[in-house]
């Protein structure tokens, strides 16, 4: 079993310490037992960086509660400290749910993970998919007021490996003629790149000018960050918009079967959501799941991660390849 995903997982509780230790420690050949439903007793839901341990395994909670509930097992959320954490755990089969990025999604499929989305999630009931990255900097910086200036300055992306946070402000970037390509050494020959490893950190190391300008998803700025404290109204200004984005994606691994898989499709598309969470007592009043706070999940296919596929030729980034 590739133990690379494991030095990647962020222990910083016992019980995702203990989480990864029994990961860490399994054998393929292992006889797994399954539920009355059809599933491990054990499923491994694996998350994608966003804000602090303790805020990201709360804004799970409900998705547990739910798969524990309809599948009968027990779901262990193990927190990545890097994108290509999740990515190598789908591919060595130590990861049985995801929640992946877009970019993280193409590039686990490029470098032959097999897997099957099981929905996207969306803010609010009735949206569709999809989502913005902001090129952002400090109101009170009157040099950076477009992509065009982020040129010679300290910029902050989010991690090689995400999609609103590195490969569409690459693309932006390449636009706006401030760098070559989408290659390392064209960002670093442009620009001094600065990976904060999540977005909520990008955007805080903005705030705290220890970047010019960064980058950032949308609600992460406009309100999971205010609703916490960690910015207030007015802190940073956006001045750059990128086009929609497909949705952040779960996903899931093949290895659990065709049945497995068509029930999981169903149990996220219908009861993944907070009108659903309320309804059968997991939420007593509204609830919103991931970091981007999102409504719920509806249905997603592999072609909708087309655009994303796009950019990575445009940009001819070698992360697309893995």
């Amino acid at each position: 079993m590739n133990s690379s995903i494991f030095r990647r997982v962020a222990s910083t509780t016992a019980t995702l310490s203990a989480a990864v230790l029994v990961l860490a420690g399994c054998s393929g050949s292992t006889a797994a037992t399954t539920t009355e439903q059809g599933f491990p007793d054990t499923i491994t839901l694996a998350s994608i960086p966003g804000e602090n341990s303790t805020d990201q395994r709360s804004s799970y909670q409900p998705v547990i509660e739910r798969l524990q509930r309809e599948t009968g097992a027990k779901v262990d959320l193990v927190q990545a400290s890097d994108y290509a954490g999740v990515v190598e755990g789908l591919i060595a089969g130590n990861v049985d749910i995801a929640f992946l990025g877009p970019f993280a999604y193409v590039v686990a499929g490029v470098n032959g993970a097999q897997m099957t989305p099981l929905g996207a999630v969306v803010k609010n009931a009735g949206a569709t998919p999809g989502y913005h990255s902001y090129g952002i900097v400090r109101s009170d910086n009157a040099l950076v007021n477009s992509l065009a200036d982020y040129a010679g300055r300290k910029v902050c992306f989010v991690d090689p490996s995400s999609t609103s946070g590195f490969l569409y402000p690459s693309a932006g970037l390449i636009e706006e003629g401030v760098v070559a390509s989408g290659s390392e050494g064209d960002i670093s020959a442009s620009v001094t790149p600065i990976y904060a490893g999540g977005h909520d950190a990008s955007a805080l190391a903005v705030k705290a000018g220890d970047c010019d300008a960064g980058f950032a998803f949308d609600t992460m700025v406009d309100r999971t960050m205010i609703d916490n404290g960690e910015l207030q109204p007015g802190d940073l200004k956006t001045v750059w918009t990128s086009e929609t984005i497909a949705g952040q994606v779960f996903v899931a691994n093949n290895k659990l079967g065709t049945d497995a898989i068509d029930k999981l499709q169903k149990i996220f598309t219908e009861s993944m959501n907070s009108d659903a969470f309320v309804a059968d007592g997991i939420c007593s009043e509204e609830c919103r799941i991931t970091d981007d706070h999102a409504w719920g999940v509806v249905p997603a296919k592999d072609s909708d991660y087309d655009g994303v596929r796009h950019v990575c030729d445009v940009t001819g980034s070698e992360k697309c390849r893995g």
